[in-house]
């Protein structure tokens, strides 16, 4: 329930026991102790109703107040996104023709880049078969200079072994 609504509710509430304190009023109207009793609870009754009224009004002011000061800070704020909005505006005419040239300059160095980039692609690929190439040539050597090693010490093992036969022999000989 809205707080509205319980007022309401509340209001009218009260207005029924001001009809029931009233109308009870005029029924007893005799001059008895009951009429100075049911006097006194009328004004307490009518003084409890002007309280509970004063502070509903109160309360309605309060509310009210604070509706009027969002209502100004919502107006307050529309205006500065409406400002914004505004300078946003501005700032796109200009700067899309400083963009369009830069797309445009952009379209240019891509269109030279293409050639330049299969030119690389063309050079590597070449540069990998002179590696390749270079590589099995690497490997070729490497493995003719262990040959090389092989025979070499081959050779001066057999050379070695005929020199010791022919100094054994020339030691025979003495």
């Amino acid at each position: 329930m809205t707080p509205q609504r319980q007022i309401l509710e509340q209001q009218q509430q009260q207005q029924l026991q001001m009809q029931r304190v009233r109308n009870s009023g005029f029924l007893s109207f005799s001059e008895s102790p009951i009429k100075d009793e049911n006097d006194e609870v009328s004004r307490s009754a009518l003084a409890a109703f002007r309280s509970k009224e004063e502070e509903i009004e109160r309360r309605k002011t309060e509310v009210k107040e604070k509706v009027q000061n969002q209502l100004g800070r919502v107006e307050e704020a529309s205006k500065r996104l409406a400002e914004i909005l505004d300078e946003l505006e501005a700032l796109t005419d200009p700067m899309r023709k400083e963009v369009g040239i830069v797309r445009k300059k952009i379209d240019i160095v891509n269109r030279e880049l293409k050639p330049l980039g299969l030119g690389c692609q063309k050079k590597e690929r070449e540069y990998k078969e002179v590696l390749e190439a270079f590589n099995e040539k690497s490997k070729e050597k490497a493995q003719l200079v262990a040959k090389l090693m092989e025979l070499v010490s081959e050779s001066e093992r057999s050379r070695m072994k005929k020199l010791e036969e022919l100094s054994k022999n020339v030691e025979t000989l003495r």
